[in-house]
């Protein structure tokens, strides 16, 4: 690892633990808007599986949730979005191991965090958690203009740390956006399963496979 410089994080399900983070949020929401329902687990295992993991356009989602809650009186969608605007960001929940292992890489290495989604959310999720300043540079997919797994998000984060993609290792959960879009950027990759099961068209090799943060004491 001589000539590693940069380890690059993802942030949801990676840095971030968005299982956890969206189900406190859907909670949230249960007993704002159903608090005279009882029982919700149902309802709120239905959020859950609508929501895909995150990966669910949440426009789409608000409309469908209105269209299938059993709610006392409807909401608007404007409504909804706006509530999620308020309170998500509120839920962020770190991975379990995740300050150990960012103050350990950031004491042998530069850092960066790439992150698909809009600014507002990304950042605000950063900030609740309070780990901005723990990175050298960090990119949102719409400040950016692309998203991963394009290759240009990737460049950017070299690009600011002035390193070649041989000197970075990027770290994440999602196959394709992760792991595909920094090994076709040149960058070594290490992929931390989640809830996305690889892909076996997939041409990108991870350089480690690891299940928990803590396994990047050892690695890096």
């Amino acid at each position: 690892m001589s000539e590693v410089k940069a380890v690059i994080f993802d942030l949801d399900n990676t840095l971030l633990d968005r299982s956890s983070t969206f189900k406190a949020f859907a909670i949230s929401f249960l007993n704002h808007y159903f608090y005279q329902l009882e029982p919700r687990q149902q309802l709120l295992e239905r959020i859950i599986a609508l929501d895909q993991d995150g990966y669910k356009d949440k426009r789409v989602l608000f409309q469908e949730l209105i269209e299938e809650l059993p709610w006392p009186s409807k909401p608007d969608h404007t409504e909804l979005i706006r509530y999620y605007n308020d309170h998500y960001v509120k839920n962020a929940i770190l991975m379990e191991h995740a300050q150990d292992v960012i103050r350990h890489i950031k004491s042998k290495y530069q850092t960066a965090l790439i992150t698909n989604g809009r600014n507002a959310i990304q950042y605000g999720k950063i900030d609740h958690l309070g780990i901005r300043d723990a990175f050298d540079f960090i990119i949102v997919s719409e400040e950016a203009g692309c998203k991963k797994p394009d290759r240009r998000i990737f460049e950017a984060a070299l690009n600011a740390l002035a390193l070649q993609p041989a000197q970075c290792i990027y770290v994440g959960d999602h196959p394709v956006n992760d792991i595909e879009g920094a090994c076709q950027a040149g960058l070594s990759a290490i992929w931390i399963q989640v809830n996305q099961p690889w892909r076996e068209e997939l041409k990108a090799q991870p350089l480690h496979t690891i299940t928990s943060l803590n396994e990047l004491l050892i690695l890096l």
